[in-house]
C-alpha cells in the first residue's frame, strides 16, 4: 500500500452476526483483531464489583464471554466465516469497560452493531476519544444516512469516518459498498479502498448517502416486483422460483428461497426503512410486504433460522405455502414446457423479445419483472449511483446476478426494450407512470456499457473505471457486457488450450475444455507449453479466466474423441447415447462426473492415457523454467495433480483442492498418491516416515476437500512457498510476479533423488485401521478395496520400512492399481451411478 499506510491491526465494534463474521474475514486477511461487545453480565470489573448475571457457560469474572460465546459460535457456522479454524487465534476478545484504551493503536475501527441509529451516535460519542489520529472509522451500515451518523463524531475527526457495507456473509460475498460522508477525507477513502480490494478481496462500489445505497435498493425492489407480479399472474411461489432461478443467471434459490435464507424478519425491516426514508420514490407504494408476508413474520415463520418459512421441510420432503390456503402442500413448482424452451435460449435478444411475445402467464409474468426493475434502474440511476457499471457490479456482486439489469436491457437491444417499457407504461402496465428518463431514450443509445467507459448521468459522459493503483494489479477485471479483453497474443492454439503471452517472457497456458478437465489435447499442450517456455521464456503461468482450475481428467475425450457439444447435448448426453455399447467405464481423476468410456479391447489404450498424464505431471515438475499453477476454485483429482506438481501454486483463499478419485472408485494415477508419499518421506527428514504419511493416506482416502486455501495448506496441498491471494482478479498478477522472483534468483528444478518410504510394516498397520472402519460399518467393501490399494501405492508396495525408491516406483504402482479397479464391476457401477446422479455410490 503506498503513502505509508498499513492496517497492521483493525477492531470490530459488535459482535453480533454481522460484526463476528467481519472480524473473521479480518483475520483471514492475516488482520490482527480486536472484537468488541458489551462487558458480560456477572463478570468481575476492575473495581470488584459483579456486574449482573453471568451468561451461561461463561467462566465465573471474564468479562469478554460475551464476545467468547460469538467466537463459539463462529466455530459452528456453514458456510464457515474462517478460513481455517486456526485463525481464531487472531481475534482477541475485547469489551467496552476494560479494553478501549486498545483502540489507540488500531488503524481501521469497523463499527457492526444494530441499525439504531441512536445506539450507533452513543456508541461514536464513546469510542471517539479513544481513536488514533490517523485512524479510519467506518459504520457498517445497510442503509442508514452516514451524513447523519457522522454527525455524532467530533468535527476534527469526520474526515476519517465513512459508511461501509458488506454483504452476508462477508467471507463469500464479492460485494462492499463505500459511502463518504460530506466530510470524509478522499486520500483516506481511496486508501481503504485499497485495504478492502487488495487485501480483503472484495469489489467495492462507491455509494451515494441514499436509503438502502445501491444494491439492497434495486435487489429489495426486484424482489417485491417479483412477488407483486406473482400475485398479479397467480403464481405460486414454487412456480416463481422455477422461472426466477438459474434460467435468468441468478442464485439457484431464486426468489422466495432467497426470502427464507436471509430471514423474513430482515426483509421486513429492510422494506420498512425503505418505506420510511423513501417517501418520494414514485414507487412507494411497492414497500408494503403483502398480508400473508406480515402473518408468517408474526407467527415467527421466519425462514431458514427457525426452520420455516416460506418453505418447510417435512421429512426428506420439501412444501411450499399456498398463498390463499395459508397452508403448506408438497412443492412441485415448475416452468412450462413452452416457457422452458425460451429460458433455455443463450440469446439475450431473442429471450426477451419471446417472453414479451408470449401470451403464457409465465411469459407475461417475467417480462413484466423485467420492465419494471429496468425501469426503476434507469430512473433512479442518477440519485443512487455514479455510473451504469456500479449499479450492475453491485447486483452481480452483491446479490449473485450473472449479469446486472443494464447489460441484460443492453443485451436484449436497448432501443427495442426502451420502446416497450415506453409503451407499457403508457398502457398502464408498469408499476409507476413515470417516463424513463431522456437519456435512456436518445435515438442513438445502443446501451450504457462501452470500451470507454460506463454511462453517468451527472454529466451524460462514459465514465472510465478507477484509476486507484490498486486495480493494475488486476490484469483482467470483471468485464461488462459491452467490454472485450484481449487475452495477449498467442504462441499456439488448439482445440483444447491457448499459450499465449502479455508482450513480456512469461508464457501463460489456459485450457478451453468444459470445467477445464484434462484429456489427451491438454496433456499435449501443457508438455508443448513447457517446452516453449524452456526455449523462449522465464517460466509458465497455468491460468484459467474464470474458475475452476480444473475438476480433473477427461478420459471420455481421450478413449473415444468425443468433444463437447451444445449445452443441449453435453458431456453426459454423449455418454448416454455410448452406455450401451461399451465394456468399461471409468472416471479418471475428476470426480464430479466427468467420465469415460472405453471401448472392449482398448484397455491398453486407457493404461497409455494413465502414462501421458503421469509423464506430463513429471514435465512440470521438473521443467527447467518455473511453472506456477494459478489456482482458482476446484481443482480436483486430476486438477490437483497437475498443481501440485508446479514449482508453485499461487491460489485464491476460495479454492477448493483434493485427490477425490475415490468417489468413483478409483485412486490417483496421475502422480498424486506417488507426491503425497514423497512429500511425507520430505516433511520426516530421516525419521520416521510413517507418522507423516498417516495424515496423506487418511486424506485421499477419506476423499478429503479443502475448504479454503488455507486448510489446503494444512492438508498439505500447498507447501510454505505457495500463496494465497485474496482477490481472484490479481491471481494472475501475483503469479507472474512470482515468476520474476523465481527467475531473478537463478531458479533451478527440484533434483530426483530416492527417497524412503514406509514399507509393509506401516501398509499393515494401515490395513489393520482400515479393516476396522469396515467391520464398524464406516466403509463398504469395495471402499476397503480402494484404500488398501491407496496404502500399498503409498507405502511403496511388499517392501522394508525405509527402503529407497525413485517416483517411477510409485508411479508405476498407481497405474497398475488404477488399471486394475477400472475392470471391477463395483468401480464401474459408482462410475454408472455418478452419470446418472451426480453423486457417488457407496457401494
Amino acid at each position: 500500500m503506498k503513502s505509508g499506510f498499513f492496517i497492521r491491526r483493525a477492531a470490530v465494534l459488535g459482535a453480533g452476526v454481522m460484526g463476528a463474521q467481519i472480524a473473521a474475514h479480518l483475520a483471514n486477511a492475516g488482520v490482527q483483531t480486536l472484537l468488541f461487545e458489551l462487558p458480560a453480565e456477572g463478570s468481575l470489573r476492575s473495581g470488584g464489583e459483579p456486574t449482573g448475571v453471568l451468561l451461561a457457560g461463561a467462566a465465573e469474572g471474564d468479562s469478554n464471554a460475551n464476545v467468547v460465546k460469538a467466537l463459539d459460535v463462529l466455530k459452528n457456522l456453514d458456510p464457515a466465516p474462517l478460513a481455517s479454524p486456526a485463525k481464531l487465534a487472531i481475534i482477541q476478545p475485547a469489551n467496552y469497560a476494560d479494553h478501549l484504551d486498545k483502540l489507540r493503536g488500531c488503524d481501521l475501527v469497523i463499527e457492526a452493531i444494530a441499525e439504531k441509529l441512536e445506539w450507533k451516535s452513543d456508541l461514536y460519542r464513546k469510542v471517539a476519544p479513544y481513536l488514533g489520529e490517523r485512524a479510519i472509522f467506518a459504520s457498517n451500515t445497510s442503509g442508514l444516512s452516514i451524513n447523519t451518523l457522522a454527525q455524532a463524531f467530533p468535527e476534527q475527526l469526520r474526515h476519517r469516518f465513512c459508511g461501509i457495507h458488506f454483504f452476508n456473509p462477508p467471507r463469500y460475498m464479492h460485494l462492499v459498498e463505500l459511502i463518504a460522508s460530506r466530510d470524509t477525507e478522499a486520500a483516506m477513502l481511496d486508501q481503504l479502498e485499497t485495504f478492502l480490494v487488495s487485501s480483503l478481496g472484495k469489489g467495492v462500489v462507491r455509494a451515494k448517502d441514499t436509503p438502502s445505497f445501491i444494491a439492497n435498493r434495486i435487489g429489495v425492489f426486484s424482489m417485491r416486483a417479483t412477488q407483486h407480479h406473482a400475485q398479479t399472474f397467480g403464481l405460486s411461489f414454487d412456480t416463481v422460483d422455477a422461472l426466477t432461478g438459474r434460467y435468468l443467471g441468478r442464485p439457484k434459490s431464486a426468489t422466495f428461497r432467497t426470502l427464507d435464507v436471509v430471514g423474513l424478519d430482515i426483509f421486513a425491516h429492510v422494506v420498512a426503512m425503505m418505506r420510511e426514508t423513501l417517501r418520494d420514490d414514485p414507487w412507494h407504494a411497492m414497500f408494503a410486504l403483502p398480508d400473508w408476508f406480515e402473518r408468517l413474520v408474526a407467527e415467527g415463520a421466519l425462514g431458514q433460522k427457525s426452520k420455516r418459512g416460506v418453505y418447510l421441510k417435512v421429512g426428506k420432503d420439501i412444501h411450499v405455502l399456498d398463498r390463499h390456503s395459508g397452508e403448506y402442500r408438497l412443492s412441485a413448482g415448475k416452468a412450462a414446457d413452452e416457457v422452458q424452451n425460451i429460458l433455455r435460449e443463450r440469446d439475450w435478444t431473442r429471450k426477451l423479445s419471446a417472453l414479451h411475445a408470449s401470451n403464457h402467464p409465465q411469459a407475461q409474468f417475467l417480462w413484466a419483472v423485467f420492465r419494471d426493475v429496468f425501469h426503476y434502474c434507469a430512473w433512479q440511476l442518477e440519485h443512487i449511483a455514479d455510473n451504469a457499471r456500479d449499479l450492475d457490479f453491485a447486483m452481480r456482486w452483491g446479490f449473485g446476478w450473472d449479469r446486472g439489469p443494464f447489460e441484460i436491457w443492453q443485451a436484449a437491444g436497448w432501443q427495442q426494450v426502451a420502446g416497450w417499457i415506453s409503451e407499457d407504461i403508457a398502457a398502464g402496465r408498469a408499476l409507476a407512470n413515470v417516463p424513463l428518463p431522456g437519456w435512456a431514450l436518445e435515438a442513438d443509445r445502443t446501451g450504457v456499457h462501452t470500451q470507454e467507459g460506463s454511462y453517468a448521468p451527472v454529466d451524460a459522459s462514459q465514465q472510465p473505471r478507477s484509476t486507484l493503483p490498486v486495480y493494475r494489479r488486476q490484469l483482467f477485471p470483471a468485464q461488462l457486457y459491452g467490454e472485450t479483453s484481449q487475452y495477449g497474443e498467442t504462441i499456439f492454439e488448439t482445440e483444447d488450450a491457448r499459450l499465449w503471452h502479455m508482450g513480456d517472457d512469461i508464457a501463460i497456458l489456459s485450457f478451453h475444455s468444459k470445467m477445464h478437465t484434462i484429456g489427451s489435447g491438454v496433456l499435449d499442450a501443457i508438455q508443448r507449453a513447457v517446452d516453449e517456455a524452456e526455449a523462449h521464456f522465464s517460466g509458465l503461468v497455468i491460468w484459467q479466466a474464470e474458475p475452476p482450475f480444473s475438476v480433473g481428467a477427461n478420459l471420455l475425450q481421450v478413449m473415444q474423441g468425443v468433444r463437447e457439444d451444445p449445452p443441449e447435448a453435453g458431456l453426459l448426453g454423449k455418454l448416454k447415447q455410448v452406455a450401451s455399447r461399451v465394456k468399461y467405464t471409468v472416471a479418471g481423476g475428476g470426480g464430479v462426473g466427468e467420465l469415460l468410456d472405453a471401448a472392449v479391447g482398448n484397455v491398453p489404450r486407457v493404461e497409455e492415457v494413465v502414462a501421458q498424464f503421469q509423464r506430463t505431471t513429471m514435465r512440470l515438475k521438473y521443467a527447467q523454467v518455473p511453472v506456477i499453477a494459478a489456482v482458482d476454485g476446484l481443482a480436483m483429482g486430476g486438477g490437483c495433480e497437475v498443481a501440485i506438481h508446479c514449482a508453485r501454486i499461487v491460489a485464491t483463499l476460495e479454492s477448493y483442492i483434493g485427490l477425490v478419485e475415490i468417489g468413483v472408485g478409483l485412486l490417483p494415477a496421475g502422480g498424486g498418491c506417488k507426491e503425497m508419499a514423497l512429500r511425507a518421506a520430505q516433511a520426516a527428514q530421516g525419521g520416521d516416515v510413517f507418522h507423516f504419511l498417516k495424515r496423506n493416506f487418511t486424506q485421499i482416502a477419506m476423499s478429503d476437500v479443502s475448504k479454503s486455501a488455507e486448510m489446503a495448506r494444512e492438508l498439505g496441498y500447498l507447501r510454505p512457498g505457495d500463496h494465497i491471494v485474496m482477490n481472484r482478479y490479481e491471481l494472475l498478477h501475483v503469479a507472474k510476479q512470482e515468476i520474476a522472483a523465481l527467475a531473478a534468483t537463478a531458479y533451478r528444478p527440484p533434483q530426483a533423488e530416492l527417497f524412503p518410504v514406509a514399507g509393509r510394516s506401516a501398509l499393515a498397520t494401515l490395513k489393520v485401521g482400515i479393516v476396522n472402519m469396515l467391520e464398524g460399518g464406516f466403509i463398504s467393501e469395495h471402499d476397503h478395496d480402494i484404500a488398501s490399494r491407496i496404502a500399498e501405492v503409498m507405502c511403496g508396495g511388499d517392501v522394508d520400512a525405509g527402503t529407497r525408491v525413485d517416483e517411477q516406483w510409485l508411479l508405476d504402482l498407481e497405474r497398475r492399481h488404477f488399471m486394475e479397479l477400472l475392470a471391477t464391476d463395483k468401480t464401474q457401477a459408482r462410475i454408472e451411478h455418478m452419470l446418472k446422479h451426480s453423486k457417488p455410490l457407496r457401494n
